[in-house]
């Protein structure tokens, strides 16, 4: 075991003493045993010393292992709500307490006793962000629809808890014995599922009204999603754990998948690279030009041009491209010149052009 455990499980009641152990797991005093053990998996993964260097990360560890193995436990949590840290270390009179690190390998299965858990389906959404926002990166909140625990029976789908009886059918075995006659004088035994019960052993008497006996009931959520600068094209955000629920298996994850919006006529990207495309005049791919063009944040790019534009030129702008994602810089801009030829030519523009070829032939030709 790790160096260090000794000497903080001798101070780990007195650690976590200090805190409230509901505010500890960021959970209201009202979380059900669903919402604590979602609070344990995710504070748990973040402040794992393995992942986290913080330097207070292992303490923190300690205290969401201890909020958990109080909470967790009906009996346990029930003392503390009535009789706080106190009253529980009179009630566990030393009890010894369990390993945080062994807590966390048994609940993600990377040791020891392995929970035979079975997992809910992934739910894979999209969801389209300007290119503005994959630019400078911003927090989009958003809404998923999904099915939820009923908060009035917690997923039993009784009314109440006297309401849950043991079915009479298997005497709350789940099975029923089944005895047949294969010959005179000779029978068989076999076992089947209880069809009154459905395998459980216990059978509602009064269904709850809110969901109707149903277990789960719909629930828009609403999630915020953290577009960082650089974000690819299709990038995946998971949010572990908050898929359909039920009673029957662990919550699956929400993966969102992120798609820029294409806008017909405005910057396209690849990758870390940006496109645009620039309209200018006969006369400024002639003659030259200088223009100021108002990048996805606001700020100017300055365009110019001292000689002839080709209809189709691309010019490399250096370091005005998207942000590299996860790393530093920013890739380049291309911008693509497209040459409009007007329809007649203004006796002004008629001179200007004459005097910008007339003055570069030479002399004999005049």
């Amino acid at each position: 075991m790790r160096s260090f455990w000794f000497l903080a499980l001798a101070c780990w009641v007195w650690l976590a003493a200090a805190a409230d152990l509901y505010k500890v797991l960021e959970v209201s005093r009202s979380a059900s045993e669903t919402d604590i053990r979602k609070a344990y998996k995710r504070l748990s993964r973040k402040y794992h010393p393995d992942k986290n260097k913080e330097p207070d990360a292992e303490k923190k560890f300690i205290e969401i292992a201890h909020a958990y193995e109080v909470l967790s436990d009906s009996e346990k949590r029930g003392i503390y709500d009535r009789h706080g840290e106190e009253g529980l270390r009179q009630a566990e009179g030393g009890q010894h307490h369990a390993n945080p690190f062994d807590m966390f390998s048994q609940f993600f299965g990377g040791g020891g006793r392995q929970e035979q858990t079975r997992r809910g389906p992934t739910m894979l959404s999209e969801i389209e962000v300007s290119l503005a926002d994959m630019y400078t990166g911003k927090d989009v909140d958003f809404m998923i629809k999904k099915r939820i625990l009923c908060d009035h029976c917690r997923g039993t789908g009784a009314a109440s808890d006297g309401d849950i009886k043991k079915c009479t059918g298997c005497d709350g075995m789940g099975v029923k014995l089944v005895r047949q006659q294969v010959f005179p004088g000779m029978f068989a035994q076999t076992q089947s599922t209880c069809n009154e019960c459905g395998g459980r052993g216990k059978v509602i008497v009064r269904k709850c009204p809110h969901c109707g006996g149903e277990k789960v009931i719909d629930h828009t959520a609403h999630y915020t999603l953290e577009v960082r600068p650089g974000m690819p094209e299709g990038h995946e955000v998971v949010f572990e754990g908050e898929g359909d629920e039920s009673p029957d298996w662990e919550p699956g994850d929400v993966v969102l998948r992120v798609r820029g919006q294409k806008i017909r006529g405005s910057w396209r990207r690849k990758e870390s690279s940006l496109y645009w495309r620039e309209t200018i005049g006969v006369e400024e791919a002639l003659l030259g030009f200088e223009r100021n063009l108002t990048h996805l944040d606001g700020h100017t790019v300055q365009l110019k041009r001292t000689g002839v534009t080709q209809p189709g030129l691309v010019q490399t702008v250096a370091g005005e491209g998207m942000p590299v994602f996860g790393g530093n810089g920013h890739g380049d801009l291309y911008v693509e010149y497209n040459v409009v030829l007007p329809t007649s030519l203004s006796p002004d523009l008629k001179r200007r052009l004459a005097d910008a070829f007339h003055s570069t032939r030479p002399k004999d030709e005049l």
